[in-house]
């Protein structure tokens, strides 16, 4: 079917230039395995997994039967005093892939309010247990925590801060993780960990005890997939430890086999306080995303309050819908019975060698990789900024699908790629690209 552009002009578009999208429309209609399928009938294959949700890739039937039956049972469950199966089971399995002492699941709707609700677990966390005096938030340049006021103000990405004020008071930034002497360094740099001393600086310059918690990516992941330096999650856990602040570490990315393991806490051998997750959880068929929480945690804050009283005044309408849950269950089936966290670190090494063989472009700056997760820094001309849009609308036409922020390319795959389907992306990234 063919659409005309002003048939697009009601839907207001996130993170979208809407009047470049309105005059070249790239609509999607389609999606099956690794490909999304085109209005004009053209096939694109996703190098980003969507938007690094869709890990077992698209079409999976397992799915979508499981929320139609789940909806034909019982469509609506309000969360408030009441509960519906599926959310235990699904809080059930998630726990069983999180990192020991971290069981306690809160249901959410997205990434962007998962971070906003580990925000206001960590502050009634202190609160319980007579620390509320502990109302500061550290975080660090280039992160990307989602889009809710307090995801807005951790946020280190000006244009995602710049329109809306001045955000949360008490939320201070760490230096981010990317150095020049660690371009192409494929994994973890062995430069760097001396900026987890930054959070040490916090500590000095506003008292330990005035941080209620630090949010790290573990990989920053929408800025353009930036590996921890070796000795850098390690160095924050400590500094945390020594000081009684919450390390929560935003997973949304990382989480659901990216990096070869259930999460990145796994991947990396550092256990935060708290995790954020979202996008895999469903495989993207459902918005939802979690938080989990060591059991200390939910110990305490649940220990606090009188016994019948309601213990924590946060939810949603639709948390533990149980639509999503039955994504999340069918999804997580599929990533167990497929093995597919086995099987992207199996893929790893090819992938990355794949990518970092683009390497060799003039277009190309640097190229960061870990797992099935890759960022390429395009060298530019202009502004900065002003070349990565150009870009991602070439690559699709040219039939590949990635994420773009500013003049990053992120290329996350789903799960399933199997090598020629990597080879497929690459390629069309190398002719694109070498033409730049």
């Amino acid at each position: 079917m063919q659409y005309q552009a002003n048939t697009l002009e009601h839907q207001w578009m996130p993170f979208t230039a809407n009047r470049d999208f309105k005059e070249d429309p790239r609509l999607l209609v389609r999606g099956e395995g690794v490909y999304y399928w085109n209005h004009k009938g053209g096939r694109v294959i996703d190098g980003s997994s969507g938007l690094f949700c869709c890990a077992a890739g698209h079409g999976r039937r397992e799915i979508a039967d499981a929320v139609a039956k789940q909806l034909m049972e019982i469509d609506y469950c309000p969360p408030f005093q009441t509960g519906c199966p599926p959310a235990f089971e699904l809080a059930r399995r998630i726990a069983a892939l999180t990192p020991d002492d971290i069981n306690h699941v809160f249901f959410v709707n997205s990434g962007s309010e998962a971070v906003d609700t580990a925000m206001k677990i960590a502050l009634a966390y202190h609160w319980a247990r007579g620390e509320g005096q502990r109302q500061r938030f550290v975080s660090r340049e280039r992160a990307y925590h989602g889009v809710g006021f307090g995801g807005v103000s951790l946020s280190g990405l000006l244009k995602n801060r710049e329109a809306f004020g001045l955000g949360l008071s008490g939320v201070v930034h760490m230096r981010h993780t990317w150095l020049e002497e660690n371009r192409f360094t494929r994994g973890q740099p062995e430069h760097g960990a001396h900026l987890a001393e930054d959070l040490q600086r916090m500590v000095d310059n506003y008292g330990g005890t005035t941080i209620a918690a630090c949010f790290v990516e573990p990989i920053a992941g929408s800025t353009g997939i930036l590996v921890p330096p070796k000795g850098y999650l390690e160095r924050l856990r400590e500094i945390c430890d020594a000081n009684g602040i919450l390390l929560v570490f935003d997973e949304v990315i990382c989480g659901f086999g990216r990096l070869g393991a259930n999460f990145a806490a796994q991947a990396f051998g550092v256990t935060p306080d708290i995790m954020t997750m979202a996008k895999a959880l469903t495989n993207g068929a459902q918005p939802m995303g979690a938080v989990a929480v060591r059991d200390d945690i939910y110990d305490t804050v649940t220990g606090a309050s009188p016994e019948g009283a309601i213990e924590l005044f946060h939810g949603y309408t639709y948390s533990g819908h149980p639509a999503a849950c039955a994504a999340g269950l069918a999804a997580l089936d599929i990533y167990e019975r497929e093995g597919l966290f086995q099987r992207a670190a199996g893929m790893s090494e090819y992938y990355l060698d794949a990518v970092y063989g683009l390497q060799d472009l003039d277009a190309i700056k640097d190229v960061r990789g870990y797992g099935m997760a890759a960022g390429i820094d395009i060298n530019v001309g202009g502004a900065p900024g002003s070349l990565g849009g150009e870009v991602q609308k070439r690559l699709y036409h040219a039939g590949l699908h990635i994420k773009f922020t500013g003049d990053t390319g992120i290329i996350a795959p789903p799960l399933i790629a199997s090598q020629g389907e990597i080879g497929e992306i690459v390629g069309i990234l190398r002719d694109v690209l070498g033409k730049l």
